[in-house]
């Protein structure tokens, strides 16, 4: 493959966009690999669609190593089996629904569990038909809220969707397996550094779930690492060690107090140690019981319901944590104190819930036999040793507390959690048999009676994965592509005209010839400086400069990842080109 700038549809730009916000984004549009259609999304120039097909082709080629099977799905589904699976519903303002002339309700799929195990009950009959993994790499759809981030949050983005059917349990873990092993090929072939970690399942349900998050300090996620151990997950899955519970009646009887103008847990603090509540002096926020009020709204549902959650005074509610945990529910904080007088906003206590008729959920810190300094729920007063267990009775425990850097590992106990930030670019789960269940899903067993299958599905977000590596690929002149997954294998850069410029055509022709894909910077209007500078912002692995030096018969040789320049003879220049190239993609040119 050839392409000559002088013809390409290519418009590198001197300054950022206005609205980018990450790097990734900045540098896609300043080196012309996209461009805003619309808001959250994009279309894909030249230079970007072969990023694209390349990512795309070696995502493909690791699913079929496996022995899935691609199909394309309709994007444009009916509302119907969505209906019948919950999801509808569920996926609430997420998804784009619309009506067609004749007033049937349709969306544009954001996944496609539901189609997948219908083409599978209407084509699969037996247990000999199984297992079977069907994928597909195709656009998706999700009506995010506030499009960010170029590629990052879009409403529009390509996806690569595989669903394995096996008739147990055992074949379902092999699957899962399998595809696990598979994605760590594809994300080690596109030079990204991930962390497989621990996830919730979110609206795709089921139990095993584990993401791939590429780290970056610009990432959506926030997940944790083990000092000690190999324990690493998305803070939303971080379940808190509880302590051990007491006994309720070992404590004090609980006491109100005079504590005016302590709305805070800081002023709080300070009152009672200077008072010396219950007398101590050595109070602290973590002593205190934080009852933070929450609007919570299920799908379908028009009026909210109140839940209030309980967490020790030094935490702050996680509100990502809480929608996890009470999916598919959306969460707001509370505002509509005038309609509740009953709480007392800044002063509410555990001990009336019940009596209101609250739902009351609590940290898992906060067990039986507990005391606490917590709100009196009248103006101005708390109470101390109020007790878990004797004062009040939660409803139950959420994971609601933020996580914090230092916090005890969950699974070990001896370490402590680290934190760092990543983007999400593949999810697996275990969906079990949710989606055969709302189908009715039934094969014929060995044994001549009906079995259901079981469900797995993995996700790789094939656009979201260029804006992943080229926030981990670049530096302050541009991009820095994995030879991989760059447009070109190598640019070459006439540096002057006449036979400076016929021997960088000659050479892009020879080296085409070859199987290499090759960008010739042919323009006769602009300075060899801004081709240099182009050719750094576009980031393709070598550049080949044929300078001043071509009469001597030598050419430049440039390395864009680590900026080593060295002049080499015309004669020998393809096959040592066409030799590091191959070695570079494994041989796969």
């Amino acid at each position: 493959m050839l392409l000559r700038t002088s013809t390409l549809l290519l418009r590198t730009l001197r300054e950022d966009p206005a609205d980018a916000e990450v790097p990734s984004h900045r540098l896609l549009v300043r080196a012309g690999y996209i461009r805003r259609a619309a808001p959250g999304g994009y279309a894909w120039l030249p230079l970007g669609k072969l990023v694209l097909d390349r990512i795309t082709e070696v995502v493909r080629s690791e699913m079929t190593a496996i022995g899935d099977q691609e199909v394309h799905f309709p994007a444009l589904l009916p509302a119907e089996p969505y209906r019948t699976s919950g999801r509808w519903t569920e996926y609430g303002d997420d998804i784009f629904t619309l009506a067609d002339r004749r007033g049937a309700e349709h969306l544009l799929a954001p996944t496609h569990e539901e189609v997948a195990t219908l083409l599978v009950k209407d084509l699969l009959t037996s247990y000999r038909d199984f297992p079977v993994t069907l994928f597909q790499i195709q656009t998706k759809f999700r009506d995010e809220a506030r499009p960010r981030a170029g590629l990052l949050r879009g409403r529009e983005f390509l996806m690569k969707d595989a669903y394995s059917f096996d008739l147990d349990e055992t074949g379902l873990q092999e699957s899962y397996d399998r595809h696990r092993a598979a994605y760590r090929r594809v994300f080690d072939r596109l030079r990204l550094d991930y962390t497989v970690v621990q996830a919730m399942s979110g609206a795709m349900g089921g139990s095993a779930s584990e993401e791939f998050l590429a780290a970056t300090p610009v990432g959506e996620d926030t997940f944790v690492g083990c000092t000690a151990c190999d324990f690493a997950a998305n803070t939303e899955a971080v379940t808190t060690r509880a302590p051990a519970a007491g006994d309720p009646e070992a404590h004090r009887a609980s006491e109100a107090h005079d504590t005016p103008e302590t709305p805070t847990i800081a002023s709080l603090v300070e009152l009672a140690n200077t008072r010396r509540l219950a007398g101590r002096d050595d109070w602290t926020a973590a002593d205190t019981l934080k009852n933070v009020v929450l609007a919570v709204r299920r799908p379908g549902a028009e009026a909210t319901d109140l839940l209030v959650v309980g967490l020790p005074g030094d935490r702050e509610v996680d509100l990502k944590r809480v929608e996890a945990a009470l999916h598919p529910a959306t969460v707001t904080v509370f505002d509509g104190w005038a309609e509740h007088p009953e709480l007392v906003r800044g002063y509410i206590g555990p001990q009336v819930m019940a009596k209101l008729g609250v739902r009351y959920l609590v940290d898992p810190r906060v067990v039986t036999g507990s005391a606490w300094l917590t709100g009196a729920n009248e103006p101005g007063r708390h109470a101390t040793d109020v007790v878990c267990g004797r004062d009040f009775t939660p409803d139950g425990t959420i994971e609601a507390a933020e996580v914090r850097p230092g916090d005890p590992c969950p699974a070990c106990g001896t370490g402590e959690l680290t934190m760092r930030r990543g983007i999400e670019i593949g999810h697996i789960f275990q969906l079990g048999r949710r989606f055969t269940d709302a189908f009715a899903l039934d094969v014929l067993g060995a044994a001549g009676k009906p079995v259901r299958p079981t469900m797995g599905c993995y996700g790789i977000g094939v656009s979201r994965a260029v804006a992943a590596i080229a926030e981990q690929h670049h530096d302050e002149r541009g991009l820095v592509w994995p030879a991989a997954i760059a447009p070109c294998d190598v640019h070459l850069i006439a540096a002057g005209k006449g036979p400076q410029l016929d021997a960088a055509l000659d050479l892009g022709d020879r080296l085409a010839a070859a199987g290499l894909r090759v960008l010739v910077d042919d323009r006769v209007n602009v300075s060899a400086g801004v081709k240099f500078t182009d050719a750094e912002l576009i980031g393709i692995p070598r550049a080949v400069v044929v300078g001043r030096r071509l009469a001597d018969g030598y050419v430049e040789l440039r390395d864009r990842a680590t900026g080593e320049r060295v002049e080499l003879p015309v004669d020998g220049l393809v096959d040592r080109l066409v030799d590091e190239v191959g070695r570079a993609l494994g041989n796969r040119v």
